[in-house]
């Protein structure tokens, strides 16, 4: 049989459960759980959102430390003001793109600005986490920030819509620099229409269902849902046959090293997270201005 045009299936679908991070904010979260703890190399998927905010209702997530991984914070609607404890400061508004890399330890945080605490409105995010090889972990903190008119839009001979935030895909480049091959797209599909994605051999992909339904690999996903795939090909169709959808498409190398992880650190063993919380708490990840 020839994968290649076959195609992959769906090996599992996971459906998301719903917690509060930050200053309480709601989440929804396709993984981690404990059936499935992350799929090498992304860490974790949260969605903030859609949500309408009345004047003082926005949150945000007060300063915390990272060692280990990035963090991807793409903002849809509402805006974004970025600190950490390296200096940097940056407003991600909607449709821009905050890629911090962690690296060997950092303190950051991620409020609503002063303007949109004051007038509220519609506030919805993805934050992603994506694992660093041990090799890597310990790189200086780096953060790359994208404007919405970074980010390349494609359009598929299927008819589907599709932002690039890191990859190739459809001939277009994401603009972000990335530590491990990734694809990080999100697609939006009119009804009938659909895409077809590659991922190459050995390489882990799954899809989610920010909004609508759609299918994958010819099986219906709700919304919310996450659709993880079989490596028993090499490409893929995501589908919106009867509602508009709105899907967050992730395919990368395997990292393939061993995972502990605490809140905020991801390392490879255990010493090394209780290294990364003592050098914290001795403010080696430094401290943010006041």
């Amino acid at each position: 049989m020839n994968t290649l045009t076959t195609g992959r299936t769906v090996a599992r679908t996971a459906r998301p459960f719903h917690t509060h991070e930050g200053a309480g904010f709601p989440v929804r979260r396709p993984f981690p759980t404990a059936e499935l703890p992350f799929v090498d190399p992304f860490l974790m998927v949260d969605q903030v959102g859609p949500v309408d905010l009345a004047p003082g209702e926005a949150k945000g997530a007060p300063p915390h430390p990272h060692r280990g991984f990035e963090t991807i914070q793409y903002v849809l609607d509402g805006d974004v003001a970025n600190a950490d404890s390296r200096g940097h400061r940056a407003v991600v508004r909607a449709g821009g793109v905050q890629w911090l890399t962690a690296g060997s330890g950092i303190v950051h945080e991620a409020l609503p600005t002063p303007e949109f605490l004051a007038t509220g409105g519609r506030q919805h995010m993805l934050q992603i986490w994506l694992n660093l090889p041990a090799r890597l972990k310990g790189v200086p903190p780096h953060s790359q920030n994208a404007e919405p008119g970074d980010l390349p839009v494609a359009v598929t001979p299927e008819g589907a819509e599709l932002t690039v935030l890191a990859g190739t895909s459809h001939g277009v480049t994401g603009p972000f620099e990335t530590r491990t091959p990734v694809l990080v797209a999100h697609g939006r599909l009119a009804p009938g229409t659909s895409a077809e994605f590659t991922a190459p051999a050995g390489h882990n992909a799954m899809v989610y269902v920010m909004r609508g339904e759609a299918t994958v690999a010819g099986e219906h996903l709700p919304d919310g849902h996450l659709a993880v795939l079989a490596r028993d090909g090499e490409r893929f169709t995501v589908g919106a046959p009867d509602t508009t959808a709105e899907v967050l498409v992730l395919t990368g190398e395997p990292i393939g090293e061993p995972v502990a992880r605490s809140g905020p650190f991801v390392m490879n063993t255990p010493a090394e997270l209780r290294q990364a919380e003592h050098d914290f708490s001795r403010g080696l990840m430094g401290r943010m201005p006041v």
